[in-house]
C-alpha cells in the first residue's frame, strides 16, 4: 500500500506527465472557448462596449478608453461576434503560460507542481467560460504582465523589470480604474524598504504619463469617468451584512471550496510568498471593507485570480493540484452544458423558464428585431430605445448608432457623448421598448404618437412612433434632469471642458 502511494505520488510530480496533461487542456480548453466566442448571442454591456470600438477616443463615459482601442482593432478584422471576443479567448490561455512560467522559477525543483497549477487554472468555469469582451477584457491581462514583471523585478533585483512593472500598470489603468489596487498592493510591499521606494518611484514615473492620458480627457469631459466610478453608481450604498455575506460567497465559488480551504490552511506561508500573496490578499482585504457598503461584482476581483492561484501552486503538492484540476473541471461541466444549451436548444425549450425565455429570446432574435423595426419605417426616420442594453444591441446588429430616449441611468452614457438631440427637432422618430409603451409617456415630446407591436420568436415588442420631436421639452424635461442627477461635479476638481453642458446650453449643477 505504501509502495503504490509513493508511485502515485512520484506520478504526479513527474513533469513529462504534467505537462502532456497541461497541453492537452491547454488545447481542449482554448477550442472550447473560441466556439462559445463564435456561437453565444452578443450580450448588451458587450454591443455597448463595441460602439466604444466603431468611435475610438481618448476616453469613453465610464470608463477609461483601452477596450475601445482594443475593439477598434479586432472590428478592423471582422465584427463577428469570433473576432470581437477573439482576444478574450485567448488571453485566458496566455496567461496560464506566464503563470507556469512563473512558478517554473519561483520553485524550479517542482516543475511538476507548475504543470498542474497551470491545468487547474485553465479548468476554472470562469476561465473556461468568460468570453465576453468587456472593459476587464484588457484590464485583466495588463494586470497580470504588470505582477508578472513587479515578482520578476523582485525575485531579480533588476529595475528593469520594474520598469515593465509600471508601463503594464499604466495600460491597466487605460483599462479600468481597479488598476489601481495593483499599485497599492506595490506600495504596501515596497515601502519598507530603501530600494522599495526606489521601485515604486520607477513604477510610479512609468505609469503615470499613461495614466494622464484618462485624467486629461476627464478634465475636458466634465470627468465622466470619475462621476461614474466614484460618484453616481454609489448614491445608493448603505451599511449591510447581506453585501458581505454575497462577497465572500463569490469568492469561495469563483477559487472552488478546495482551493480556497488550501489559501486559509497556507496563510501561514503568506509571509514566505510575499511578492505573490500581497498581489491578491490587499485587493481582496479592500473588497471586503468595500463590501460592507456595496455588492462587489464578480467581474471586480478576476484580474488578481491569476496570483490567488499562482500561491495555491507555491503551497500545495503535485497531488493535491491534480486532485484540484480533477474536481474543478468536474465542477465546470453543468455550467459549461448550460452555455451549450444556451446556444444549440430553441428558444422555445425555455418557456417555462420566466424572465429568462424573454432574455434568450432577445438576444438569440435582435437581428430579426432589427428587422421588424426597419418595416414601413420611413427614410431618414432614427430608431431609439428606452434603455442602454437594448438600444446597444440592436445597434451591433443594425450596424449603425441607435441612442437611448430618456433620463437613462448612471451607466452607460455615452449618448450624452455622441448624440445631438437638437439635430432630430421636427423629425419622427421609432422607439423600441421590451414592455409595453404608454403613450402618454412620449405625449409632451411629439405632436402625436402611435403604439405598434412586433412578435419575434414568439415575445411581443412595442415600438412607439412619435411625430414633430419638440426637442425644446425635451431639453426641459429630460435633459435637464440628467445634467442635475449626473453632472454634480464636485467643485475641487478644474473643469476645462463639459461637452454634454455646452451642447445643450445648460448650466453647470450645485456641486455634490
Amino acid at each position: 500500500m505504501k509502495l503504490n502511494t509513493t508511485r502515485a505520488l512520484y506520478a504526479d510530480a513527474d513533469p513529462i506527465h504534467a505537462r502532456r496533461v497541461f497541453w492537452w487542456t491547454f488545447i481542449v480548453t482554448l477550442a472550447i472557448r473560441l466556439w462559445l466566442a463564435a456561437t453565444f448571442p452578443v450580450t448588451g454591456d458587450e454591443a455597448f462596449f463595441y460602439q466604444w470600438g466603431v468611435y475610438p477616443a481618448w476616453g469613453y463615459s465610464d470608463h477609461p478608453p483601452m477596450v475601445g482601442w482594443l475593439l477598434y482593432v479586432l472590428n478592423s478584422i471582422s465584427s463577428s461576434p469570433l473576432s470581437i471576443r477573439f482576444f478574450t479567448a485567448v488571453m485566458w490561455s496566455l496567461i496560464a503560460l506566464g503563470m507556469v512560467d512563473l512558478m517554473k522559477r519561483l520553485q524550479p525543483y517542482q516543475e511538476g507542481s507548475a504543470w498542474w497549477m497551470g491545468t487547474l487554472f485553465l479548468v476554472l468555469p470562469f476561465t473556461l467560460l468568460l468570453n465576453f469582451v468587456t472593459t476587464d477584457t484588457p484590464l485583466i491581462f495588463f494586470m497580470f504582465l504588470s505582477g508578472y514583471c513587479f515578482i520578476r523585478s523582485m525575485q531579480a533585483r533588476n529595475h528593469w523589470w520594474s520598469v515593465a512593472c509600471g508601463i503594464f500598470l499604466g495600460l491597466a489603468l487605460l483599462s479600468k480604474y481597479f488598476a489601481g489596487l495593483l499599485a497599492i498592493a506595490y506600495f504596501f510591499y515596497l515601502f519598507r524598504s530603501r530600494r522599495g521606494w526606489i521601485d515604486l518611484i520607477i513604477i510610479a514615473l512609468c505609469s503615470a504619463p499613461l495614466f494622464a492620458i484618462t485624467v486629461a480627457f476627464n478634465a475636458d469631459h466634465c470627468w465622466t469617468n470619475v462621476m461614474f466610478n466614484l460618484i453616481n453608481r454609489n448614491e445608493d450604498a448603505h451599511w449591510s451584512w447581506k453585501t458581505v455575506g454575497t462577497y465572500l460567497a463569490m469568492m469561495v465559488y469563483l477559487i472552488t471550496p478546495w482551493a480556497t480551504l488550501r489559501v486559509l490552511r497556507s496563510v501561514p506561508s503568506m509571509a514566505r510568498c510575499g511578492a505573490v500573496a500581497v498581489l491578491f490578499v490587499v485587493p481582496f482585504l479592500l473588497f471586503l471593507l468595500l463590501s460592507v457598503e456595496k455588492t462587489i461584482g464578480l467581474h471586480w476581483v478576476l484580474g488578481f485570480m491569476p496570483f490567488v492561484f499562482l500561491f495555491i501552486g507555491t503551497v500545495a503538492s503535485a497531488g493535491d493540484l491534480r486532485r484540484y484540476a480533477i474536481w474543478t473541471g468536474l465542477f465546470s461541466v453543468p455550467h459549461f452544458l448550460f452555455l451549450a444549451a444556451i446556444i444549440l436548444l430553441p428558444t422555445t425549450m425555455w418557456k417555462d423558464v420566466g424572465g429568462l425565455h424573454d432574455d434568450i429570446v432577445f438576444h438569440k432574435e435582435a437581428k430579426n428585431i432589427v428587422a421588424a423595426l426597419r418595416t414601413n419605417l420611413p427614410p431618414g426616420t432614427p430608431i431609439m430605445a428606452r434603455a442602454y442594453t437594448p438600444a446597444a444591441l440592436l445597434s451591433y446588429h443594425a450596424g449603425e448608432y441607435w441612442p437611448t430616449f430618456g433620463e437613462g441611468k448612471f451607466h452607460a452614457r455615452q449618448d450624452d457623448l455622441l448624440v445631438d438631440f437638437r439635430s432630430y427637432a421636427g423629425k419622427s422618430i421609432r422607439i423600441f421598448d421590451r414592455k409595453q409603451i404608454d403613450p402618454k409617456d412620449f405625449a409632451p415630446y411629439f405632436s402625436s404618437v402611435t403604439v405598434g407591436t412586433i412578435m419575434a420568436g414568439g415575445v411581443r415588442y412595442w415600438y412607439a412612433d412619435g411625430h414633430d420631436f419638440n426637442y425644446p421639452v425635451y431639453r426641459e424635461r429630460i435633459l435637464k434632469t440628467v445634467a442635475d442627477k449626473y453632472y454634480r461635479i464636485p467643485s475641487f476638481l478644474p473643469m476645462n471642458g463639459c461637452p454634454f453642458l455646452e451642447r445643450y446650453d445648460l448650466p453647470r449643477p450645485p456641486a455634490h
